[in-house]
């Protein structure tokens, strides 16, 4: 398994920050760079959850988000991956700071198949900054 942890300083309240990881509605494929329309269903949706495949023909995922509509946290649990196994996922944690929200997010990988492993050893490399490039638009923060 492979960990990633970074954080992120956004603009938003940490309330605004829910919504926009929490947000499947049509216009989530232009508000994510890392989302393609093609590559984005939603499966089932609920007041405190949703399952949704995500992402772009050269890496998707299949993922149920869970959070509490007043709370801090946002889990998403990998179910199917076209790069990694079930299992892994991502955690999100908003605690306000400043006039903003402190972002803390872990990424955790389970690799399947050898392509799976080796990018997943590159994770901990290359993962920190290109995530913070990718989350900085759609949260509001710096890069």
């Amino acid at each position: 398994m492979t960990v990633v942890r970074i954080h992120l300083i956004s603009t938003l309240s940490p309330k605004e920050v829910l919504g926009v990881l929490t947000d499947f509605g049509p216009s989530r494929p232009q508000a994510w760079p890392t989302i393609d329309a093609e590559h984005f269903t939603v499966h089932e949706l609920g007041d405190t959850f949703a399952e949704v495949t995500e992402g772009t023909a050269a890496a998707w995922e299949r993922a149920r988000y869970q959070w509490d509509p007043e709370g801090n946290e946002v889990t998403i649990t990998t179910l199917d991956s076209k790069l990694f196994g079930a299992g892994g996922g991502w955690v999100f944690t908003m605690t306000p700071e400043g006039r903003g929200t402190r972002v803390d997010v872990r990424l955790t990988r389970e690799p399947a198949g050898l392509k799976g492993k080796m990018l997943a050893s590159l994770l901990p490399v290359v993962a920190p900054s290109a995530l913070r490039k990718s989350l900085a638009g759609p949260l509001k923060a710096e890069k």
